[in-house]
């Protein structure tokens, strides 16, 4: 009788200590990264005629943004002016519209390469712009000459929000800054604009731009 009864206990005592060894269990999986939101691409544009009406838009668009400049405060005028430069700007769901004029005899040029896009889920990127295309986006950008007394005009995105044109490389295609369907409303208060990079006789000098979409109501 004692031979079993010794190899009940010893059975006994290593699932004790195999118990007390054995790494607890988790309590739950980690949670992973949020991913960034994605606009869809379903909504690409191919151009970005400025619209000229009072309220900016496409004409078949489900919804209408309101905008406010925040940065530098310009009083609802969309503007800044220095004894170099100066600006008018135009918020859109479509891209960022800006003039620059500059004021003196000296040369002024863009570095777009140094420029900065805050797009409005919070992500930067380089700064793209009329001439930039799929094919440009790990290439250098040319810098852009604005001449003394003269005004030049362009509009600008992130460079992130190009897409493939496929068989038209010529083309660009790429996201809309802001989407003008029913995901419209989830960006209300949402902040976005630009970090221009201006080399004024040779020296940087950066400009910074930033507006808010202040109310998004259905058309």
């Amino acid at each position: 009788m004692r031979r079993p009864l010794i190899a009940v206990l010893v059975t006994w005592i290593v699932v004790v200590f195999a118990g007390c060894g054995a790494a607890p269990q988790p309590s739950g999986a980690p949670t992973p990264p949020a991913a960034r939101a994605e606009r869809s691409a379903s909504t690409a544009v191919s151009h970005a005629a400025d619209t000229v009406g009072s309220i900016p838009g496409s004409a078949d668009a489900q919804f209408t943004y309101r905008f406010r400049q925040t940065e530098p405060a310009a009083s609802g005028t969309f503007s800044y002016r220095d004894r170099d430069l100066s600006f008018s700007l135009r918020p859109s769901p479509n891209a960022l519209y800006f003039g620059v004029e500059n004021l003196q005899g000296r040369p002024v040029q863009i570095d777009w390469d140094r420029s900065v896009f805050h797009n409005p889920d919070g992500q930067t990127a380089k700064v793209a712009h009329s001439s930039t295309r799929w094919r440009d986006r790990f290439s250098t950008q040319a810098f852009t000459q604005v001449l003394p007394q003269q005004r030049y005009t362009d509009y600008v995105f992130s460079i992130d929000d190009l897409l493939d044109p496929g068989a038209s490389p010529d083309t660009q295609l790429r996201r809309p800054l802001l989407p003008e369907d029913s995901s419209a409303p989830t960006y209300a208060d949402k902040s976005f604009g630009m970090d221009l990079m201006f080399l004024v006789e040779g020296q940087p000098r950066t400009y910074t731009f930033r507006f808010q979409v202040v109310s998004v109501i259905p058309r």
